[in-house]
């Protein structure tokens, strides 16, 4: 059994984004981040957030998947970085380039230094080819850096709510790339894929 902690950009997700729409198909299995600074970004408290969410979906026992989205991807990234939990994967998508000149910086200060470093699990970087906030090229440098397997998410922008994509079945076929690989090493013993 696969658990998913889903950590979205600044503000959350709304109903119609992916993220909300594969939680709800999750049910039980996910658990959302709650930082107390949804729109005003402190990255202690993101990163907090995750490793509450994290506990509250049995990280301890089963093998968990990050599924962020934008800003979130900074914050999934600081706690691997820090929590190295075992049977862990990441799933990050849209990443921003936090030395962009679209980076919120004076929304998000706390995130605006920060470096992209090799991650203690498999992971993968899904973004736009015409995202404002990341130039495609630079979300590959920030995957080869992260140790990330690096996808094209296609001409839907920052692969949000107004990018139209629904259920995201390409996106859900490239998590399921993740998670169903025979790659995804920390997977524990015992432990199958599950449905992405």
């Amino acid at each position: 059994m696969v658990a998913y902690v889903v950590i979205p950009g600044i503000d959350g997700s709304d109903g119609q984004h992916w993220q909300s729409r594969w939680q709800q198909a999750w049910g039980g299995a996910a658990v959302r981040i709650a930082p107390r600074s949804w729109s005003a970004p402190e990255l202690a408290d993101w990163v907090s957030a995750v490793q509450t969410a994290y506990e509250a979906v049995g990280g301890a026992r089963e093998p968990v998947v990050l599924v962020a989205h934008s800003l979130g991807c900074w914050a999934a990234a600081c706690w691997l970085e820090g929590a190295r939990p075992e049977g862990a994967a990441a799933f990050l998508v849209a990443p921003p380039d936090p030395r962009g000149p679209a980076f919120p910086r004076a929304q998000a200060p706390s995130f605006a230094s920060l470096a992209a470093r090799r991650l203690p699990c498999p992971a993968l970087v899904v973004a736009g080819e015409d995202d404002p906030y990341c130039a495609p090229d630079v979300s590959a440098s920030l995957a080869r850096r992260w140790g990330a397997r690096w996808e094209s998410g296609g001409p839907y922008g920052h692969l949000n709510s107004a990018s139209g994509l629904g259920d995201w079945p390409a996106g859900r076929a490239l998590l399921g790339s993740l998670v169903g690989g025979a790659g995804w090493r920390g997977r524990r013993a015992g432990s199958g894929a599950g449905a992405a």
